[in-house]
Formats: C-alpha cells, structure tokens, sequence
C-alpha cells in the first residue's frame, strides 16, 4: 500500500521558546518581561547572530548579575550534536542532532572552493512519501521550531569560522523535510537569516526547496523576500510524477509550475527545477523533451534545471542514469535554450547527498 501523504505533524512537546524564535518586537518584550532595559534585546542578538555566541555566560557586556536569569528564559539547550561525519578530506560534514524531546535529524556543511553552504533541516523527518528519497520513506516526526532551524544555522557559520577561519555564505532548505509545510517558522528563519540584525546572508544565496505545494509558493511569492525557489519536479507528466512525488495528486505539474512562474513574476528571480534522474524511470529523451516544452511555456529562461544523479538509499529498487543517459538528457534539455546543469554531489559516502538523509543512530 502506498505511503500517505502527511502535511500537519503530529502533536508533539513544544520546544522551550528561544531568543532566535523573536523577531526584533518579540526580543524588546521577553528582555523588559525579565525587568531588563530594552537595549539589551539589541545586545543579544548581536550576540547571538553576530558573534555566533549561544550562552550568555559567555555574553561579557551582559551584567554578571542577570546571566542566569536570561540563559534561563532566552537560550534553552534546544539541541545536541550527536555525530559527526566527514569525508571529502573534511570539506563535507554531517551533523546528527538531537532536541530536547530525543527528536533526531541531520544538517550537512559543504565547503567549496568559492562559498560555503549549509543544508539545513525544516522538519524532523517528512511526510512527502517521496520513494526515492530515504526521508520521505521515514515518514514525518515534527515540525521543527524557528530557533531548531535557526541553531543549525549559527553551528554551520560557528564551525566554519573556528575550524577554518571562514564565514557561511549560503542556505539552503533542502535538508529533511517539506519547507513550505512548515511555513510559518521557515518564513521566520529566512527572515532572521537574511536580516541585517540577523544573520546578514544575502536572500540571493538562501534557496527555499519543495516538491510544489503550489498554495504555499504563491504566499512565499507575496512575503517579497526574494530567496531562490527550488522546485523538486523529477517529471514532467503527471503520469509519472504522481508515482515519484506523491504530492502531484494534490498539485498537478501545470500548477505546480503554474506557481513557479508566479513565484518568477513577483520576484524577478529564476526558479531552479530539481530532476534527480533515474534509470530507465524518468530519464528517457521524450521526457527531456517534454520537460523542456513544458519549462519554456511556464518560465521561458527564468528557468534552470539542476539535473542530479540519483543517490543510492538503502533498500531503493532504483539506479542513477548511466552517464550517456545523463549527457544526452542535459543536451536535449539545453539545446531548447533552458539553462541546464548536473549538480556537484557531495557527501555519498556518509549518507548526506540528496535524498539521503534519514537520521540514523
């Protein structure tokens, strides 16, 4: 029987509130609830998103006399780091966290030689019930809250400026989890990473993933935040896409892209389609064809194709296309004057590609 869909997550303890939860009116209200002068919200987080600095008994322009008070009621422990895993001579890691309720999922930090990106987690596992994807097969445990993403986030630039003297430069919500189902505390990350008194990252190098739940890229359109969309398509009729991205019952190809290119008008931003290709399934000529049909008629050259080789998941009947299968996809795909390009991946060989992310341990 085929895994159903799941958009609301099970009712689960709510994590304690965190200072990354507030926006700049919310972190004025719990410091003066706490008999603090308001400048200290600003301190904090400056401290917090600028310094990186999570524990207010490091916080040295924080009077002594009320740490204790503000750890408590401001930076609750939300999560552990349970494992981490590196390969790519390090450049590539996975961390494994764990919440205050034992909750696990993954993040994963990428160094490259021109950025340094971090795939962050929306959700504790996901209820998509995509079949070729190790996360989707899990099925959903919870949403996690704003400061749960936002923690990832801090981590990530915190490594990167501790072990390699770097500063993050890109996000992307393409670890576990449907984004745009957990909408409310994703707009209000994106809004604390992009801001010049949050994490400062431009909106160009923050990417919002989804497998086209079409109501919600329309609202994300509207919030005018202008971060990239990343439409995870995998096929162009709905033939096939019902079967490899079961949410295409609900949103069909042509509203799904329907609201891609609304997404495109409002923003003036290209929208990446996400194609993992697959052996025999999805990769044959016509469909490129028909893939490139159906993406001029919608977004014209506001469109890029990301085409990625399947990743392999434990237990998957599916392969990765043979390379001629790839190169003559992307051939056909560019010849139409799509842009078109086959994703660098990373992370293979500890489970932290696409699709590959399952929490384990």
């Amino acid at each position: 029987m085929a895994q159903q869909l799941v958009f609301e997550a099970p009712r689960r303890k709510v994590p304690p509130q965190h200072l990354a939860d507030f926006d700049a009116a919310g972190r004025i209200a719990a410091v003066e609830a706490l008999g603090l002068p308001a400048f200290r919200a600003n301190q904090l987080a400056h401290q917090y998103f600028g310094r990186l600095t999570a524990d207010p008994h490091q916080m040295t322009d924080l009077p002594a006399a009320v740490r204790d008070r503000v750890a408590a009621a401001m930076f609750p422990k939300l999560l552990t780091a349970v494992r981490v895993l590196a390969c790519d001579a390090g450049q590539t890691r996975k961390t494994l966290w764990r919440a205050g309720d034992g909750t696990t999922f993954e993040s994963v930090l990428m160094r490259y030689p021109q950025r340094n990106t971090v795939c962050i987690s929306s959700q504790a596992g996901c209820g998509m019930a995509c079949p070729f994807c190790a996360t989707g097969q899990a099925g959903l445990t919870r949403n996690l809250s704003t400061a749960e993403i936002l923690e990832q986030v801090r981590a990530a630039a915190a490594a990167l400026r501790d072990d390699f003297g770097d500063r993050l430069s890109n996000v992307v919500f393409m670890g576990m989890g449907e984004p745009l189902a957990n909408y409310a505390r994703v707009v209000a990350a994106v809004r604390r990473i992009i801001e010049p008194s949050g994490f400062g990252i431009s909106a160009r190098s923050v990417t919002v993933s989804t497998v086209g739940v079409a109501p919600a890229i329309r609202k994300l359109a509207d919030e005018r935040l202008a971060v990239t969309l990343a439409l995870s398509l995998h096929a162009p009729d709905d033939e096939l896409r019902d079967t490899l991205v079961p949410v295409n019952t609900r949103w069909n190809v042509g509203e799904a892209l329907g609201a891609a290119r609304y997404y495109a008008e409002v923003t003036g931003r290209r929208v990446s389609i996400e194609y993992a290709l697959i052996r025999d399934v999805n990769d044959q000529p016509w469909r490129a064809d028909l893939l490139s049909e159906r993406l001029r008629g919608a977004l014209g050259r506001r469109a890029h194709v990301n085409v990625i080789p399947l990743n392999p998941t434990p237990g998957s009947q599916w392969d990765a296309s043979p390379k001629a299968a790839q190169r003559e996809f992307v051939r056909r795909v560019r010849r139409t004057g799509i842009s078109c390009t086959v994703r660098d991946t990373r992370g293979r060989e500890i489970s932290a590609a696409c699709g590959q992310l399952a929490a384990g341990g």
